[in-house]
């Protein structure tokens, strides 16, 4: 626009006009540098679902394994702030789902997101991100989209450098809704983007999901709602699976199903490894008014259990949590 005055001048152009410039020269060197590259709408590795979109962007930045978007995908979205045993659950799901053959999709966010990828790290999970290809939002996050750059996928339509602004996380939230078949929102407090992404999920045709929670709860509006909605209540791996049968893998073998002891096994040496950022003050968003069992509060925090024992009881004396029967600990409505 700049260099030639107005956009049907720019379209007009010659094909020597748009090589002077240098732009695409320049941007592409920097996607190599970061290891990525550009893929157009209409080439073998553009996502195929993302391509049914209506209006499906028309380039992607995309770093590592470009045919996880041509396997089966299932989207897990939920709160930031998520509890202890909505990161858990998040955690399971993915790890079962991607155990089942599906590749798990997610914003890269912390909570609920961030624990999807990690559950599907060893079985393919993509990243769908709101800046560049090689900016990690937040920060802390850096070594898991490091790890999926590496083994799984990170898609954006921004090139690279760029910093994630609000008005760039409508168009991750598409993101995310259209590399998947189904969409599972796991809690979701009302008016969050989480929310977004299962209206643009619903739009495109996709199959919406949520995990229901305790109604007291703030992060559980959302999703409860989407159930009134009509979204599929889902609880289990086996649930979505359900839901989702009409685009099973038909030609792959019976798997086993995850065993909770050892889900549990591996999502603590996955949050030993990459341990959730979460300092005493931010006990309280672990816990849920439902109860969550006190060595996954232990695991979510990546406290030593003292400090959380000794947190804990601050609270009890201040009243906003409160000991539950079999080792449970809730925080009060």
């Amino acid at each position: 626009m700049a260099r030639h005055g107005s956009a049907a001048a720019v379209l007009s152009a010659e094909r020597r006009d748009w090589a002077e410039t240098g732009a695409a020269e320049a941007e592409m060197a920097a996607a190599e540098a970061v290891g990525a590259r550009h893929v157009f709408l209409g080439e073998a590795e553009y996502p195929p679902l993302l391509a049914e979109l209506a209006d499906p962007p028309p380039l992607l930045l995309m770093a590592g394994d470009a045919a996880l978007a041509a396997r089966p995908v299932v989207a897990m979205v939920g709160a930031r702030n998520a509890s202890a045993a909505g990161r858990a659950l998040a955690f399971e799901l993915a790890l079962a789902l991607g155990e089942a053959g599906w590749v798990v999709a997610s914003g890269l966010a912390r909570g609920i997101d961030a624990e999807a990828h990690r559950g599907a790290l060893t079985t393919g999970t993509i990243g769908c991100v709101a800046g560049g290809v090689d900016i990690a939002y937040p920060p802390e996050n850096a070594p898991l989209q490091e790890r999926i750059a590496v083994g799984g996928l990170i898609i954006s339509e921004l090139p690279p450098g760029t910093e994630p602004q609000a008005r760039h996380f409508p168009r991750r939230n598409r993101l995310i809704a259209g590399v998947a078949r189904g969409l599972i929102v796991i809690e979701a407090a009302a008016g969050s983007g989480s929310l977004i992404t299962a209206r643009l999920a619903a739009e495109a045709g996709r199959e919406v999901m949520a995990v229901p929670g305790h109604p007291k709860d703030p992060r559980s509006a959302g999703g409860n709602n989407l159930i009134r909605q009509g979204a599929v209540l889902v609880e289990t791996a086996a649930d979505v699976l359900a839901a989702l049968s009409p685009f099973a893998l038909m030609d792959q073998p019976a798997r086993e199903p995850v065993r909770p002891r050892r889900a549990a096994a591996v999502r603590a040496a996955a949050v030993a490894e990459s341990p959730v950022d979460a300092p005493q003050g931010g006990l309280l968003e672990l816990l849920s008014v439902s109860g969550v069992a006190m060595d996954e509060v232990v695991r979510a925090s990546g406290l030593p259990a003292a400090d959380v024992q000794a947190a804990l009881a601050d609270l009890e004396i201040e009243g906003q949590v409160v000991r539950l029967a079999g080792g449970r600990v809730a925080r009060l409505a």
